[in-house]
């Protein structure tokens, strides 16, 4: 649809991107029209160098296309990304993983993108309720008081509305304990933790991601359901200190022989794992054949910044 008129705001946000990016911000809007808005209404791709942001609906344009823009001015301001580098074996149950945590990780990006959008007007009465029409098309009311094969999905996207709301949250919270009793007190126990802090630049969004992928298994453990595993499954962008890119790999990272295979090799994983926070922060490529203990001899006694090159990992430098 080319007859889509977006503000101020958000043109001044979409020239910032502009500034931003090698390329040009091209929009892809679509005809389509529910009245709800949610999170699988958009999308971004990169085509001949130029950043697409598809808008299959169209029922708030200027707050869909602001939400894809303040993501892409994440990605391009030096925010941590998150990778798939490491497979259980079961592509089935991988994509499943992939999309809980990337959902997860999107929610912390949203606690500074749906405050900018609240800033700037977009997320007025009418989105509001646009919103909670789209978290009841994505998730059934609980019966019955009971947990049911619905509940990770609950939890994120209730986890979600609660960032969304934010202090406007009383607005609804009597349908949310209605419908959802279970799920509101588990994503409240998370967004508790999430919230504690503001996430203002790529290190604090990092710290949040890591906190955020702990207390949700937390959470999944008092149910009494399976956990994600995230801090394993999930490669979270680095962001150093210039100090910290001086020291040695060993002083930072330790070296995980995983039980899960490097999705590469479909051999066990050599992960790099966090010393203070135990998260998956890379994944390397398999030692030479009989020369494993030299290798990560080296490995280990380089500088942080060395390997991070040799291996032409994307970090931040705070």
């Amino acid at each position: 649809m080319s007859d889509i008129q977006l503000n101020n705001e958000v043109n001044e946000l979409l020239n910032e991107v502009n500034q931003k990016i090698s390329g040009d911000v091209v929009f892809d809007y679509g005809t389509e029209k529910s009245g709800y808005v949610r999170y699988d209404q958009s999308y971004q791709s990169w085509q001949n160098g130029d950043l697409i942001i598809h808008v299959k609906d169209v029922t708030a344009p200027n707050y869909t296309v602001s939400h894809e823009l303040q993501h892409a001015l994440l990605d391009a301001t030096g925010y941590p990304t998150i990778s798939f580098n490491v497979t259980s074996g079961h592509r089935d149950f991988d994509e499943q993983l992939m999309i809980v945590t990337t959902t997860l990780y999107d929610t912390i990006t949203h606690l500074t993108i749906y405050e900018w959008q609240k800033q700037h007007g977009l997320l007025n009465d009418e989105v509001q309720k646009q919103y909670l029409k789209g978290v009841q098309q994505t998730i059934k009311p609980e019966e019955n008081g009971e947990m049911d094969g619905m509940m990770h999905w609950r939890l994120l996207t209730i986890l979600d509305a609660l960032v969304f709301f934010g202090n406007d949250f009383d607005k609804v919270a009597d349908q949310f304990k209605r419908d959802y009793p279970i799920s509101l007190a588990g994503a409240q126990n998370v967004y508790q933790i999430i919230s504690a802090k503001p996430v203002d630049s790529p290190f604090t969004l990092r710290r949040t991601v890591v906190k955020a992928f702990e207390a949700f298994d937390a959470q999944l453990e008092k149910w009494q359901l399976p956990t994600v595993g995230s801090k394993e499954f999930v490669t979270l962008g680095s962001v150093f200190s210039k100090r910290q890119l001086r020291l040695e790999v060993r002083q930072l990272f330790q070296i995980s022989h995983s039980e899960i295979k490097s999705a590469e090799t479909k051999e066990r994983a050599y992960i790099g794992i966090g010393v203070n926070d135990q998260q998956n922060a890379f994944v390397l490529p398999d030692p030479p054949k009989g020369k494993t203990d030299d290798y990560f001899k080296t490995l280990y006694s380089m500088s942080v910044e060395t390997l991070f090159k040799q291996l032409n990992l994307a970090y931040s430098v705070r």
